[in-house]
C-alpha cells in the first residue's frame, strides 16, 4: 500500500471535476490539488509555453512527495511530450488515453466530435488515439475556447444564457456531422455538461475525462498495490495561483464541501 498523497493539476477549476471523481471512486485516497488561476487559459498559449507551465505545476507537486501526478488538463495531456513524462520520478496520467477508450467503446457509428481548447484540438492527440484504437473512425475536432474563461467566471447554471448561447455557436454543426459520440475533451466542460447535452442532442455520448482518467487510474493503482490503506476519507488540500476567493466559492459548489485548506502559490517561483 502507499499513503502519499495523489498528485492532480489543471489550468485552473477544472480539474476539479477529477478531483470529483476521486471523491466518489476513490474516498480514501489523499490530494494535493494545483489550479493555476493566474494564469488560466493554456489553451490559447503556445507549445512550448503549456509545456514550461506544465512543468512548473509538476514540480509544484513534485514537493509533496506525491506517489503519482495526474494532468487533469486537457490542453497539457495533448501536447506534454513523451520524453517529458518518462523522466518523471512518478507515475503520469493524462486525461487523453482512457477518454479516447472509452469513446471508442461506446461509438457506434464510427463518427466522434472531440471539444477543447484550440491548442488540444490543433494537436490532434484525441484523434491520434481514437485511430490507434478504432482506425475507421472519423473524428471530428471544434475548438471552444469560450468556454473555460465562462467556466472560470462561474457561468456554469444549467439555464445560463449566455453559456448556451456560446455553446450552440460552436456546438450546432455537430448535428450535420451525424456524430453519436461526443468527448468533452477540456476537464472544464463536464461542469456544463447539461448546455452542452440540450445542444447536440440526447442521442449523442457524452465523454467524460475526468470520470474516464479517475477509472483508469484506479485499475492501475489496484493493479500495481498503490491504494491508500485508510479506510477514512483523505486529506484535501488545495492550492491556487491566483483569485482564490472564486476558486473556493465555485469549487465548494461543485465539490458539495467547503475549501477549508486552500492556499495561494506562485509556482513560477517555486
Amino acid at each position: 500500500m502507499d499513503n502519499r498523497p495523489i498528485g492532480v493539476f489543471d489550468s485552473g477549476l477544472g480539474g476539479l471535476t477529477a478531483v470529483r471523481q476521486i471523491n466518489r471512486l476513490l474516498p480514501s485516497e489523499n490530494v494535493i490539488y494545483f489550479g493555476d488561476t493566474g494564469r488560466v487559459p493554456y489553451g490559447t498559449r503556445s507549445k512550448e509555453t503549456i509545456i514550461k507551465y506544465a512543468e512548473q505545476d509538476i514540480e509544484f507537486l513534485l514537493d509533496f512527495d506525491v506517489k503519482l501526478v495526474i494532468a487533469a488538463c486537457g490542453t497539457v495531456s495533448s501536447v506534454f511530450p513523451e520524453e517529458k513524462i518518462k523522466k518523471l520520478p512518478v507515475p503520469y496520467f493524462s486525461v487523453v488515453q482512457p477518454t479516447a477508450q472509452a469513446a471508442c467503446s461506446v461509438n457506434a457509428n464510427g463518427k466522434i466530435g472531440v471539444i477543447g481548447t484550440a491548442s488540444a484540438v490543433r494537436s490532434g492527440a484525441y484523434g491520434k488515439a481514437i485511430r490507434a484504437i478504432k482506425p475507421e473512425a472519423r473524428v471530428i475536432g471544434k475548438p471552444c475556447p469560450l468556454f473555460v474563461p465562462l467556466v472560470e467566471n462561474g457561468m456554469i447554471a444549467d439555464d445560463c444564457k449566455i453559456t448556451e448561447l456560446t455553446a450552440k455557436m460552436y456546438l450546432d454543426s455537430f448535428q450535420a456531422e451525424d456524430i453519436d459520440t461526443l468527448i468533452l475533451g477540456c476537464t472544464h466542460y463536464p461542469l456544463i455538461r447539461n448546455i452542452i447535452a440540450k445542444v447536440v442532442g440526447e442521442n449523442v455520448n457524452l465523454i467524460d475525462p475526468g470520470e474516464e482518467t479517475i477509472k483508469s487510474l484506479r485499475s492501475y493503482m489496484t493493479a500495481n498495490n498503490m491504494l491508500n490503506s485508510n479506510t477514512k476519507k483523505g486529506t484535501r488540500t488545495y492550492y491556487a495561483s491566483d483569485n482564490i476567493d472564486s476558486f473556493k466559492e465555485i469549487a465548494a459548489k461543485l465539490l458539495g464541501e467547503k475549501m477549508e485548506d486552500c492556499s495561494v502559490v506562485n509556482v513560477a517561483d517555486n
